[in-house]
């Protein structure tokens, strides 16, 4: 039978090999943990309902990981983006996550995350040739 490699955007055959994937991984894990996934949405909203920020994670088994994060840059450094961080360490820790996980350039938010007791556990040099990615976690069990 003859194979063949195809590049192409096919969202049906992308989320059919993430399931084929997310069943294979299940097996390994314990029974408590299997079908553990949750995305979670955040969003900062303004009084006129316009999204200004958000904080978009998933919790997958025992974590949950952080795959996005922006407050608009006219609004940072004004506390918006810890009130976020913080209600959604609150969801973690009440869905009984062990750890968070989140990565960061070093052009974007390193020292924020460490403020918030995030601890680097690994680094990538020459992103972009010029930065670093940094690869933290946070434990929330003692």
């Amino acid at each position: 039978m003859p194979f063949y490699i195809t590049k192409e955007v096919n969202r049906q055959a992308k989320e059919r090999i993430e399931n084929e994937l997310y069943k294979f991984n299940v097996k390994h894990f314990p029974e408590d943990l299997r079908g553990k996934y949750e995305e979670i949405q955040l969003f900062l909203k303004d009084e006129n309902n316009h999204i200004r920020g958000a904080i978009l994670p998933e919790i997958c088994w025992n974590w949950l990981e952080i795959h996005s994060f922006l407050i608009e840059e006219n609004i940072r450094k004004c506390g918006f983006g810890t009130k976020l961080l913080v209600a959604l360490e609150d969801i973690a820790f009440a869905k009984q996550c062990d750890f968070i996980k989140v990565d960061t350039l070093s052009f974007q938010a390193l020292g924020f995350y460490e403020k918030h007791g995030y601890q680097l556990f690994g680094t990538l040099n020459n992103v972009g040739r010029d930065f670093q990615h940094y690869y933290l976690k946070k434990d929330l069990t003692p």
